[in-house]
């Protein structure tokens, strides 16, 4: 279930590519009642506008790849549970805020402003991702436990991420429980095909099979979830493209690839639902480090091209200078300053 590393700018196209808590605490009420009062005291509060934030919805949205954690990696598709939290921790720290798969690419990004969005996602639905205790909770050092760890830690970083799952999804756990959980804590539950098949390498009809095959399953053991984005394994689109988006008894809104880019915003023209890049998750002296995602935080913090939020989750601001890379579908949200 590994996958090798190509950076996406060396691919011809989609068609070609082959690379492969809860605490209990004053009501939500009483504390906005709190803050009102204490508003109210110190005078009024002005809003800063985009300009004062630097906000830049047409910036790049870094969507993180991970597998397998386990404390000794055997590829570099594996990552140590202090690995994980250490990449957590350096989110919050630099103001990301995760957003699921199924918000980012249809453009429902609500964040504070100043504040940058990020998707992680974990393919493969292993038990180091999703594994639940005797108590119905997260067990130790699995993805959700630490999730929900850095949450408790920087409230403002969501404890959410989108989940790629296979047929038999977290077998520690079982299927049903596991995505019911996931639904129940707010995390999207998305496709990654039945047995986990090279889509490229199956003709049409099988490679449709194979996609709504992992479809049916999660239906079947969360009943009600509704599906809306798709992993391709190994990063395998199959033929004809559109098939990865579109067939029977399924129908996406994004499809995810494997390597090795931030993605642009889904308000940009260059924005492509069909083939949505990520970064494999990896540490600066890592193997393809170059393509990882501590290189890649690196790069759009000094390039200044990440995504800046505006806090408005129903206007798309940006500098004037970016004009022409706007969506024409996003115009009437458009806030150019």
């Amino acid at each position: 279930m590994r996958h090798p590393l190509v950076p996406l700018g060396a691919l011809a196209g989609a068609a070609a590519l082959l690379v492969t808590g809860c605490s209990t605490g004053p009501s939500p009420a009483a504390g906005r009642g709190r803050a009102a009062a204490s508003s109210a005291a110190a005078g009024p509060v002005t809003a800063k506008g985009p300009a004062e934030v630097g906000a830049n919805e047409l910036g790049q949205v870094p969507v993180l790849m991970y597998h397998q954690l386990t404390e000794k990696p055997a590829s570099v598709y594996d990552r140590t549970p202090a690995d994980f939290r250490a990449e957590l921790e350096r989110l919050a720290r630099e103001d990301y805020v995760p957003v699921t798969a199924r918000d980012f690419q249809t453009g429902r990004i609500d964040i504070p402003a100043g504040t940058h969005p990020v998707v992680l996602t974990f393919d493969d639905s292993t038990n180091s991702q999703v594994r639940l205790g005797p108590d119905g909770g997260p067990a130790k050092d699995t993805a959700i436990a630490i999730l929900a760890e850095t949450a408790k830690k920087h409230p403002a970083f969501k404890p959410v991420a989108t989940f790629f799952v296979n047929a038999d999804a977290f077998s520690a756990t079982g299927s049903a429980k596991a995505l019911t959980w996931l639904k129940q804590h707010g995390y999207e539950v998305a496709n990654h095909t039945g047995g986990h098949e090279n889509l490229r390498s199956l003709d049409k009809a099988d490679a449709a099979r194979a996609i709504s095959a992992g479809q049916e399953a999660i239906e079947k053991a969360a009943p009600g979830t509704r599906v809306t984005s798709l992993a391709l394994p190994f990063g395998a689109m199959p033929e004809p493209a559109g098939l990865a988006m579109r067939g029977t008894g399924y129908r996406y809104d994004g499809v995810y690839l494997v390597g090795a880019n931030p993605s642009v915003s889904p308000f940009a023209k260059a924005f492509t639902p069909g083939a949505i890049p990520r970064i494999r998750s990896a540490g600066p002296d890592d193997e393809d480090a170059e393509f990882g995602s501590s290189r890649w935080l690196d790069k759009l913090a000094a390039e200044k091209s990440r995504y800046v939020s505006d806090g408005d989750p129903n206007t798309v601001a940006f500098p004037s200078a970016l004009q022409h890379e706007l969506s024409p579908a996003f115009t009437k949200r458009a806030r150019p300053y």
